[in-house]
């Protein structure tokens, strides 16, 4: 796991890939926020 900042809240989140900070990461939170949001 590998740590990053999510792009939303800035909260310190872990991340199964290496962040290569080209596109934004999401917490779980937030993630789940925006897939909902999408529908």
């Amino acid at each position: 796991m590998h740590k990053a900042t999510c792009s939303d809240c800035k909260k310190e989140c872990t991340v199964p890939f290496k962040p290569s900070g080209e596109r934004p990461i999401y917490c779980k939170d937030c993630y789940s926020k925006r897939k909902s949001s999408e529908r």
